[in-house]
């Protein structure tokens, strides 16, 4: 007999929205999930991911500066019955600063100390599962509804989109060792431009700078998170591993994703439509700050490669 759920309809619930951008794109799913259940929701969230939050449907939010303390944060909350918070952070310690009697989570390390009642997530063993499920499990167990198409359907930009515009982005705001070559990024333009393909080069890090710079046929456009409209304006995105192909598939852009260490099967963007380009090497998925070895990953990952994915 299944649990009986959480929370109920009508109940007003205080959310706090992961902070990396990643994380915020695949936590959408649950907490419109959360939504649909008929939950009055108010999200919490850095006031970075304003414009994000706003454009997925969330206009109940209370936003705070990058760098604000516990303390300050919970001075800007008013007191709630029960909130949910999906990781260790200020937010979750505001929580239990302002006295919430409920205070749900996933029991992870630095975050259970915080909760009075732990959402716990029973693992299995066997095929890597997408990251997507631990939010959506979460959801579930507090009484959501999480299969359902609605709560996966891309966000709807008001920008025309150009079919045949493909943006490039080199850069990877996860580190240098999840970034392809920059000749082999520089080869994939040419012979994009070869194919007649309209190419716009995402010129934010160093790598859209000189992509850029040897490849002036190219537009150009200088992206700043969460850049939703920028993103949506393109037929399909070619991305390093980073937030930007998250971003990209968060609003219906389809997207070619550029793998290095990380592990596609489990932060690969949310949709069938969005494909994978990578080599298979003996020491990913790694989780290292910086490549210890001779990035194979990424050296392997040759050019035919790419071309015969976009290809298909």
């Amino acid at each position: 007999m299944p649990a009986a759920p959480l929370l109920h309809p009508g109940d007003s619930l205080w959310i706090a929205a992961p902070v990396a951008w990643r994380e915020a794109c695949l936590s959408a799913p649950a907490m419109r999930a959360l939504k649909r259940m008929g939950l009055v929701l108010r999200v919490v969230s850095p006031e970075r991911q304003t414009s994000f939050w706003e454009a997925s449907g969330f206009l109940d939010l209370k936003t705070y500066p990058e760098k604000a303390s516990a303390r300050q944060i919970a001075a800007s909350l008013e007191t709630g019955s029960t909130s949910l918070a999906w990781e260790a952070g200020e937010a979750a310690d505001a929580f239990a600063k302002t006295g919430i009697a409920r205070r749900l989570g996933p029991p992870a390390k630095g975050l259970e100390k915080r909760l009075t009642e732990p959402v716990a997530i029973t693992y299995t063993p066997g095929p890597i599962e997408h990251r997507v499920k631990f939010y959506l499990e979460i959801a579930a167990k507090l009484g959501a509804e999480t299969m359902v198409g609605e709560n996966f359907t891309p966000v709807a930009m008001d920008v025309p989109r150009a079919p045949d515009r493909i943006l490039l982005v080199p850069d990877s705001d996860f580190g240098s060792h999840y970034e392809w070559l920059p000749e082999r990024w520089e080869a994939l333009a040419k012979a994009l431009l070869e194919k007649g393909r309209l190419l716009r080069i995402a010129t934010t890090g160093r790598l859209g700078a000189a992509l850029a710079k040897a490849i002036p046929e190219a537009d150009t456009v200088d992206l700043q998170f969460p850049a939703l409209e920028e993103l949506a304006a393109h037929g399909l995105c070619i991305a390093a591993d980073g937030s930007v192909p998250h971003l990209a598939a968060h609003v219906g852009t389809r997207c070619v994703v550029l793998f290095g260490p990380g592990e596609p099967e489990w932060m690969r963007p949310l949709g069938k439509q969005h494909l994978i380009a990578r080599r298979k090497v003996e020491c990913s998925p790694c989780h290292a700050p910086k490549c210890v070895m001779d990035l194979r990953c990424q050296n392997d990952l040759e050019l035919a490669e790419v071309l015969r994915v976009l290809d298909a």
